[in-house]
């Protein structure tokens, strides 16, 4: 049985940053604009012929001086979040009440500082020394991001990464939840940020999932692969007595190992059945009281259809479904926290956002996937995640009983 003394945890602060700007007030507009942030890749040394979501202006980002050994390109993506939506401002509040120590920071990412070691690589030497100011430990390996969110919010708690592929920022909520539950933190800085890099590019092209000359389409009949983007989605866990009144909730959380295959998902979707229904499970709630299910949707042929028969065989064809990656790009390691914070503007703005792109539905989906925008009330959202290697997530976010 789920243990329920961990839920429903607020999502007291939240912010993001994407391909169509920063903060949450962007992605707003587009999501009922049904304008996404996908463009033709201008990435330098990355494929020719996919469309890309990239973050405009952020190599422009400073990081603060006395953190100036941090910059690369993912922590300036992490910087440019915490200036957005008052997130930092937020943090600090939390820290005069819990103190610093009881912060903790719980960050998702698969590619963290890649790029950065690319260009040290381009740079090297005549005898194939890297250069001398380029520090590992500071921008590429993978703690580097929680050290630097930790040191730029002033806090003193624990701080560790997650890499659980695409589950990543999804997975490090739910570890930020049990170390509240565990009594080692009253607070949490949890989410994920990726950002792109040529590793990632030339290796989704090189297993044939990249969407060609135009954006991914998840869900149509003609889709043809995943359209790679880079994001930073935070969230600030609490108590939900130390969070502003109306503040969503994380009402519940699953998680899965399916294992079948290093790169592709079971096809009957059994991890990822597991991982909704302990998400389920955990709130309390049974299928019939989630109003929409945001699908990890990537868009490639697999994916998509092992998903919908998950989503179909607990959901049926009564609660609608959709994918947000058109709007922003698969975010990898980001990309379950920036629509955990799609999910609240869901349920805040009574929206189910239909997938972008869709001529044609695929026919043998069974589900019930949403092409179109619709107003509607949505008091529950079950956000989807799932990675290589047979990671699965799911969270339930909205409002108590």
């Amino acid at each position: 049985m789920p243990d329920r003394s961990l839920w429903p945890l607020s999502l007291s602060a939240c912010t993001t940053v994407t391909a169509l700007g920063a903060g949450i007030a962007p992605l707003r507009a587009a999501l009922h604009a049904r304008q996404g942030g996908l463009r033709p890749s201008d990435f330098p040394g990355g494929p020719e012929d996919i469309w890309v979501g990239r973050v405009p202006g952020l190599e422009a980002v400073e990081l603060p001086p006395e953190l100036a050994g941090f910059a690369c390109r993912n922590n300036r993506l992490a910087e440019l979040a915490l200036r957005s939506d008052g997130f930092a401002e937020a943090v600090a509040a939390a820290r005069e009440r819990h103190g610093a120590a009881r912060i903790a920071v719980v960050l998702g990412t698969s590619t963290a500082g890649i790029e950065e070691t690319e260009q040290a690589y381009r740079g090297r030497s005549a005898d194939g020394a890297l250069p001398a100011s380029f520090d590992y430990a500071r921008t590429h390996d993978l703690q580097s991001l929680p050290l630097f969110v930790r040191a730029r919010l002033g806090l003193r708690g624990p701080a560790f990464a997650v890499s659980t592929a695409c589950t990543s920022g999804a997975r490090a909520m739910l570890d930020g939840a049990a170390l509240i539950a565990a009594g080692l933190a009253d607070a949490v800085v949890a989410g994920g940020v990726d950002s792109l890099c040529r590793l990632t590019l030339h290796g989704f092209g090189s297993l044939e999932l990249l969407s060609r000359n135009r954006p991914t389409r998840p869900c149509a009949a003609d889709r043809d692969g995943i359209s790679i983007g880079e994001a930073a989605g935070l969230v600030l866990l609490q108590r939900p007595k130390d969070a502003p009144a109306g503040a969503p909730l994380l009402l519940g959380g699953g998680a899965s190992s399916d294992g079948h295959h290093m790169s592709s998902p079971h096809p009957e979707g059994l991890g990822a059945v597991t991982a909704m229904r302990a998400a389920l499970e955990a709130a309390g709630l049974g299928p019939e009281a989630v109003d929409y299910v945001n699908l990890h949707g990537t868009g490639t042929r697999a994916n998509d259809a092992m998903e919908d028969r998950a989503v179909h065989h607990l959901f049926g064809d009564r609660t609608p479904c959709s994918s947000t990656k058109g709007w922003t790009g698969h975010a990898l390691g980001a990309s379950g926290a920036v629509e955990a914070v799609i999910a609240a503007l869901c349920i805040e703005d009574g929206l189910v956002p239909g997938c972008l792109g869709v001529e044609a539905l695929d026919p043998e989906f069974r589900s019930a996937v949403a092409t179109a925008n619709a107003a509607r009330p949505v008091r529950r959202v079950a956000s989807n995640s799932f990675g290589f290697g047979g990671s699965n997530c799911c969270l339930v976010i909205g409002q108590a009983a």
